[in-house]
């Protein structure tokens, strides 16, 4: 980019998401940020970028925003044609946890004023759902990081290794999650793995996590186990140059047991060992922080 402009970033998506512990942590970053721009001001504010001194950029537009959220992906389509690197991170939540962090914190939805009818107020549903349709076109082509569930702390390492992984062409995330808890909300490609030797029946291997050695050996005693991350790889290395082809920047791929705890975490371990080849490769656990948190605190674990 001319003057020395190197990495644009754009954080979007749902009111209550977490954009704002997203773009904090870009400003630690080093990054200069503007919060609640205007979505026609978008292209004026790299063009004068592109003209001064910051070398990186993150932008926070929602449904704050002035404008009309739906002319995003065009105003988009339109700065990479002309060259522009920008990475957008499209955050979501499932509608449970929205309501739950807007009860928590008694804010009022930003779009609740504006779809005001007859004088009646409108419900939180109405909003979210909604801001959903305005966003819905955006959210499809762009990555979305689903924070339900997330403490803030697993935002800022997720949001960390993305922009450390920012480079051209497709990031293939592979993450891990519990059944129990729902599958992703941002999973392209979900493998259920709950068929497999469950290591939380053995009470030695209980508290443990799949990072954990003593999990490793044991599931890698069972020829299934490895047959099931032989059929997962072949998969997707069949189908990854169609990714490819189709210009998506993302591909997520989520693996599922029961608790999120053991298999799960070891089959992403495996894949990620055996996918080094793809230089934008990402691994996340979605549940692996309360472990963490349990085992230092004594406490018991999930199924």
């Amino acid at each position: 980019m001319a003057n020395g402009l190197q990495s644009v970033v754009l954080i979007t998506g749902m009111s209550g998401s977490g954009k704002s512990v997203a773009l904090k942590w870009l400003e630690d970053a080093g990054y200069a940020c503007v919060d609640n721009l205007p979505v026609p001001l978008l292209q004026d504010l790299i063009d004068n970028a592109l003209r001064g001194h910051n070398r990186r950029l993150a932008v926070a537009i929602d449904a704050r925003s002035q404008g009309d959220l739906r002319e995003l992906p065009d105003i988009l389509d339109s700065l990479r044609s002309k060259g522009t690197l920008i990475r957008v991170v499209f955050l979501d939540a499932d509608d449970a946890t929205l309501v739950q962090r807007y009860s928590e914190s008694r804010r009022r939805h930003p779009l609740a004023d504006r779809m005001v009818g007859n004088d009646q107020p409108v419900s939180l549903q109405a909003c979210i759902s909604h801001e959903r349709e305005l966003l819905d076109r955006l959210r499809n082509r762009e990555h979305v990081i689903d924070t339900s569930g997330l403490k803030p702390v697993q935002l800022r390492d997720w949001m960390r290794d993305l922009i450390k992984a920012d480079r051209p062409g497709l990031i293939m995330t592979l993450e891990s999650f519990a059944y129990k808890q729902g599958a992703p909300r941002d999973a392209d490609l979900v493998f259920d793995v709950r068929c497999l030797p469950n290591p939380h029946y053995d009470p030695a291997l209980k508290p443990l996590t799949g990072l954990d050695q003593p999990v490793v050996a044991w599931l890698d005693s069972y020829p299934e186990v490895d047959e099931m991350v032989d059929d997962i790889e072949a998969f997707v290395r069949k189908w990854l140059p169609r990714y490819t082809a189709d210009t998506r920047n993302y591909l997520t791929i989520a693996i599922g047991c029961t608790g999120g705890q053991h298999r799960s975490v070891y089959v992403v371990e495996a894949l990620a060992s055996r996918f080094k080849d793809v230089a934008g490769l990402l691994k996340r656990h979605r549940h692996q922080a309360q472990f963490s948190e349990l085992r230092e605190t004594g406490g018991g674990k999930p199924a």
